[in-house]
């Protein structure tokens, strides 16, 4: 392991519990002595230099990358390259993008050494003792280090939450994706709360014991959980810690990724896309705070009296749901790259892998699975046939709970976007003929008719309207 910082240094303390002889390689002196001492009673060792860290491995040697995506990754791959010999491999565990592990796969190809980039999720905890694993490159390397990589896998019903996804950089582009999920996920929960706190005046205690109620649920979830946890966390004062937090959310760039790539490729993510959006309009906290007293429009709540905790149902249904949506959006995107890239996905894997030690693991995911193992060419799982008693039960409640935000003036726009998805794909009819038409007004850009076949342009749009 080249990269001993907390997640490189507990994902190799996890492998070496697991009996496999591990070296581990930091330029941080305190790093490498911190492995040591944690891994006391393992077979790990350490280097002080490149050159004899590669030299203490055996051939073909297998080196996985844990550091900060970006130029590090591409600095780590110079420094180690002239000790590397035909057939060693690497592996980057970061969050690189998956064009840069295209572009490092074909460089490092030339020199005759093999190159995978993995997705790694489940943060420190899942690193030490059991992680979502996405692994992408050749299927003939990816198993030389399968018994490695499903070692330190998270386990559900004792199958490993590790699987080789697909080629090239198919390990990296499905990580994105489930950032991007993740991203969807964290607003929809974000909105739920404002509802309970501004919407029902339900405070923090409380607001995380209907969280840890729900996660017992439907929603069961490792972020359901944590909210639970984080909204009945005190301060020293004894005030609830997440009431003192700066509402201005930070982010990565995964999620903006993913909403590049499906605009991209043309694949709909709305729910993804307002969640990058309110973490881009949080950070415009200044602006927020100038707009509020100058536009008077936000968070005017005038409760109709007939709501109370009894209605707080809808709220937790209508998660629901919009957890199912928001992942069919990044599950039809990663349908699209895989026909696009020749990643050959299996979403069924996927989706079972996702069900133990990542961030966006859900009792959902079980359904989701069990749609694409009963149908893996399925377009999109909001038409699959397990699922379909859920959606339509749920829908209505989902637009109730957008209706009740809207008149609580509570901005919801992933709740709103997760609705209006589900309307607009379930729609034999769209508005769509409006714009053609309006197109070829003004461009020429011609249009299709649904009476006869050909493509058509009208060149006299405004000759013989009605009031023109």
């Amino acid at each position: 392991m080249i990269g001993l910082g907390t997640m490189g240094r507990n994902f190799l303390l996890n492998v070496a519990e697991h009996g496999v002889p591990c070296a581990g390689y930091d330029l941080d002196q305190q790093k490498r002595e911190l492995l040591l001492s944690e891994a006391a009673g393992f077979q790990v060792t350490t280097a002080a230099d490149v050159k004899s860290f590669v030299a203490s491995l055996d051939t073909p040697r297998n080196i996985m990358m844990l550091v900060p995506a970006g130029p590090i990754v591409d600095s780590v791959i110079h420094d180690v390259l002239p000790h590397l010999a035909e057939g060693d491999l690497l592996i980057d565990g970061g969050n690189s993008h998956f064009t840069d592990t295209e572009r490092r796969e074909e460089m490092l190809k030339n020199k005759g050494v093999e190159f995978i980039g993995v997705g790694v999720s489940g943060g420190e905890e899942g690193a030490r003792h059991g992680a979502s694993i996405m692994i992408g490159g050749r299927p003939d390397y990816y198993e030389r280090v399968r018994p490695v990589f499903e070692a330190a896998s998270a386990k559900v019903n004792g199958e490993p939450c590790a699987a080789h996804v697909g080629t090239g950089s198919a390990g990296h582009f499905v990580k994105m994706v489930h950032n991007g999920i993740e991203y969807g996920m964290m607003q929809l929960i974000a909105e739920a709360y404002d509802l309970l706190h501004s919407g029902f005046q339900i405070r923090d205690d409380k607001a995380g014991e209907l969280f840890a109620r729900w996660n017992a649920g439907d929603l069961n979830s490792f972020l359901v959980e944590i909210t639970s946890i984080v909204l009945r966390k005190k301060d020293t004062d004894g005030q609830p810690l997440v009431e003192k937090i700066l509402d201005t959310a930070g982010q990565k760039g995964t999620g903006k990724w993913t909403s590049e790539v499906a605009m991209e490729y043309g694949v709909p993510i709305p729910t993804i896309d307002s969640a990058v959006s309110m973490r881009q309009i949080s950070a415009r906290k200044a602006e927020r705070v100038k707009a509020a007293e100058t536009l008077g429009v936000a968070q005017d709540i005038q409760l109709d009296e007939t709501l109370g905790p009894d209605m707080i149902h809808f709220v937790e249904a209508g998660l629901h749901l919009a957890f199912i949506i928001t992942y069919a959006q990044g599950l039809s995107l990663l349908q699209v790259a895989s026909a696009e890239k020749g990643y050959d996905l299996d979403l069924a894997e996927i989706t079972k892998i996702w069900r133990g030690g990542c961030i966006i693991r859900s009792k959902i995911l079980e359904d989701l699975r069990e749609a694409f193992t009963s149908n893996p060419k399925l377009e999109n799982v909001l038409v699959a046939e397990n699922l379909l008693k859920t959606i339509r039960n749920e829908q209505n409640i989902l637009k109730a709970t957008v209706k009740f935000a809207t008149a609580a003036d509570v901005p919801c726009l992933a709740f709103a976007a997760s609705l209006n998805y589900l309307k607009a794909y379930a729609s034999e009819r769209l508005p769509a003929n409006l714009i053609q038409a309006q197109r070829d007004f003004f461009g020429a850009h011609t249009y299709q008719r649904i009476d006869k076949e050909g493509i058509f342009h009208t060149p006299d749009w405004d000759e013989n309207a009605v009031g023109a």
